[in-house]
């Protein structure tokens, strides 16, 4: 019986390093994407809880942003978490600091090619899912995240001694600059 406990311990930390990596190589791809003003982490990734039910990652976009490029990219971080039983969700903010919704998961965005969209105004924004009904964020969460990684990492909580190797190259890139 012990035996498989410390199997499920290890099991846990190498999904969570996994769940780590991904969210890490997401924010590298949407880092120099136009319109993307800040990226941060949420949730139970950035404490030391063993087994995260998913990643959760905010980010501040301009207005009229083209969301193309980063539904892209969050499809395939939420591909990578899926594959695990885990999840990602990737939040939207406007300059405002207020939540807008997250990315839409569909490939094609609209209500003629989702007739089952929950969002508010589908398709007005391509890859904007403003599904309010089922998700609100925290207005003092969207503007003072736990984590802030891009452009600067500010620490507003205690973070899991696993994310600082990673939060350390993007210090560094800030202090280089």
């Amino acid at each position: 019986m012990r035996l498989v406990k410390i199997r499920m311990e290890q099991s846990n930390q190498d999904i969570r390093a996994i769940l780590i990596t991904e969210a890490f190589r997401f924010i590298d791809r949407v880092v120099t994407l136009t319109g993307v003003r800040r990226i941060a982490l949420l949730g139970s990734i950035v404490t030391s809880k063993a087994d995260p039910k998913d990643v959760d990652i905010l980010i501040t976009i301009d207005d009229g942003a083209d969301l193309t490029a980063l539904a892209t990219a969050a499809r395939r971080l939420k591909g990578m978490a899926q594959a695990k039983n885990k999840g990602a969700d990737i939040f939207l903010a406007n300059p405002a600091g207020e939540y807008i919704g997250r990315i839409c998961h569909w490939s094609r965005c609209g209500p003629q090619f989702r007739s089952t969209c929950d969002a508010w105004n589908c398709g007005v924004r391509h890859y904007l899912h403003d599904d309010f009904g089922d998700i609100r964020l925290n207005p003092g969460l969207v503007k003072e995240p736990s984590l802030e990684i891009w452009p600067t990492v500010i620490y507003r909580q205690k973070v899991a001694d696993d994310l600082l190797p990673f939060l350390a190259k993007y210090e560094v890139n800030r202090s280089g600059a």
